[in-house]
């Protein structure tokens, strides 16, 4: 039996060099494909906002036969009793005129569709930097809000949609502010309808002047005072409009007299899961809601997976807020 022995001989040390994890992220990671649709922070200064008529087009809606007609293919599922329909088989590109007044009548109860859409963009969260507003001092990232509730003509109907979402977490909660306030009691929404509140985004500029959140200040912050309960300029429906986020006093009580009843309404809100519905983001998901009767709130519970959150929201004015009685909203 024989032997074969082969014998390797080694003139020099053979050096091996390891990427970083940097590097080998860098390398193997695809591109992203709304890359340009990133958001950029410019130090552009915009003017302040300038009062408008606003015209709701949900009243056109009202004249129709049937509002409800551009639903007539539609697969509607109700997420929950108070708040919520999840919409199959319509497409929001397509909607003619008369469509989109239906459906921003529609969207008071909060509407989420299957659809494809693409518009102005956002970013809430890059693999490793974060753009919203966190406090990594509180021990949730829940935060109730209307969204720039201190504007002295805030949003109406918002559309929002992501382009990229992390596996599982990232979704968004819901409440109907309607529904909120129909709990309480009648002598004490009798008493909310005489009361009116700041709202102030002085801190949340200031935030991000620290350094966070982007670190710019495009608009200069503005403070405005709004009822405590608005009325809807088309349903007439009533809804609770304080949030913890941007309402920061009641007009005309003492400072512990306003903490208490605030501290009331931001844990009646925090608390009724009843009046809630939870939004778990899909490829194709698009959440329409009116900000003048709903609060919702992010959640912030994929922030260590590493992944992006990247969505694009339409956030387009609507009325200075309507008070359920008719209030001196000056001063």
């Amino acid at each position: 039996m024989s032997t074969t022995t082969t014998t390797l001989e080694i003139n020099a040390p053979v050096t091996v060099k390891l990427r970083s994890p940097e590097e080998v992220d860098k390398k193997e990671e695809e591109p992203y494909r709304y890359a340009h649709l990133l958001p950029h922070f410019s130090h552009d200064h915009y003017l302040p906002l300038t009062p408008f008529e606003h015209v709701d087009p949900g009243h056109r809606a009202l004249s129709h036969p049937n509002p409800r007609s551009f639903l007539d293919n539609a697969t509607v599922v109700e997420l929950t009793p108070n708040l919520g329909n999840e919409v199959h088989g319509v497409n929001l590109a397509e909607l003619a005129n008369e469509g989109r007044d239906q459906l921003a009548l529609e969207v008071m109860n909060l509407v989420d569709i299957d659809n494809e859409f693409v518009t102005l963009i956002e970013l809430s969260r890059d693999a490793k930097s974060s753009y919203n507003f966190e406090i990594d001092q509180s021990i949730t990232t829940t935060v109730w809000h209307s969204d720039v509730s201190y504007e002295l003509q805030p949003p109406g109907l918002t559309t929002f949609f992501l382009l990229a979402q992390p596996a599982t977490g990232g979704d968004t909660l819901f409440t109907s502010q309607v529904s909120t306030l129909r709990k309480l009691s009648p002598q004490f929404i009798a008493f909310l309808r005489t009361l009116k509140a700041v709202h102030s985004g002085i801190e949340q500029a200031d935030f991000s002047r620290a350094g966070r959140r982007g670190g710019i200040v495009r608009r200069e912050p503005v403070e405005n005072i709004h009822p405590v309960i608005r009325r809807h300029p088309v349903t007439g429906e009533e809804a609770l409009y304080v949030n913890r986020q941007f309402t920061r006093r009641i007009v005309g009580l003492k400072r512990e007299e306003s903490e208490n009843i605030l501290r009331f309404l931001y844990d009646h809100i925090d608390k009724s899961a009843d009046n809630q519905a939870r939004v778990k983001w899909q490829p194709g998901t698009v959440v329409l809601w009116d900000n003048r009767v709903t609060a919702h709130s992010a959640i912030v519970d994929y922030k260590d997976s590493g992944e992006r959150r990247h969505g694009a929201r339409i956030t387009p004015q609507a009325e200075r807020p309507i008070g359920a009685l008719d209030l001196d909203l000056s001063s």
